[in-house]
């Protein structure tokens, strides 16, 4: 059985998550697997000198286990825990590629972890600039909430911190501004994932 896995990383509210599910309801036999998922408990995560909750580390999640649930994946896709995107009708020009099964992996921190840079055969990464970052961040509701400087003195710092060790470590990724539309975005990363499904049945 053909599998694709694909990684959507990026900053923190760039469009991950919509992104994903997006392209779940138009790829054939594409399952969705968030990052978020593997959060660790409230009371796990570190608190730094300044009182700020560490959650954007990797040691805030249970890699592990994200890894563990991927490569499950990779082996069964059928019969894995990682939830199926509900798919609208396969496209005429996708019939062809039915048998290839797609994961996509969205997620902060999804290319800092070695064992997962193992597994990609597709690698996105979403930015957008400080200031709509801010504000998209700002008209968000947190469980729990941002305390007061929490973006500026931990978020956004671990984001460009993260940034630059991906950019060090980490080839072949593909870049998407956040800040065009959705349609935009969509269509970019669907036709890239569309060129590579049809090589694979070759």
């Amino acid at each position: 059985m053909k599998v694709l896995v694909i990684g959507l990383g990026g900053v923190t509210n760039g469009g991950k998550t919509t992104l994903a599910k997006q392209l779940g309801k138009q790829l054939p036999n594409c399952s969705i697997l968030s990052q978020d998922d593997f959060f660790k408990p409230e009371s796990e995560v570190e608190i730094d000198e300044h009182g700020f909750k560490q959650y954007d580390v990797l040691h805030a999640l249970y890699m592990e286990e994200m890894v563990a649930s991927i490569r499950s994946w990779m082996k069964n896709p059928t019969g894995s825990c990682v939830s199926t995107a509900e798919s609208k009708s396969t496209p005429v020009n996708l019939k062809s590629t039915e048998e290839v099964h797609i994961l996509i992996a969205e997620g902060f921190l999804l290319y800092n972890y070695e064992p997962l840079n193992e597994v990609w055969d597709k690698t996105y990464f979403l930015t957008i600039p400080y200031e709509e970052c801010k504000r998209r961040r700002s008209a968000r509701v947190y469980q729990p909430a941002d305390p007061p400087g929490y973006f500026d003195g931990h978020v956004w710092l671990m984001y460009l911190k993260h940034k630059r060790e991906m950019e060090e470590n980490t080839n072949n990724i593909v870049y998407l501004d956040g800040t065009k539309s959705e349609e935009d975005l969509f269509s970019h990363v669907y036709n890239d994932i569309v060129r590579e499904l049809e090589t694979r049945k070759k």
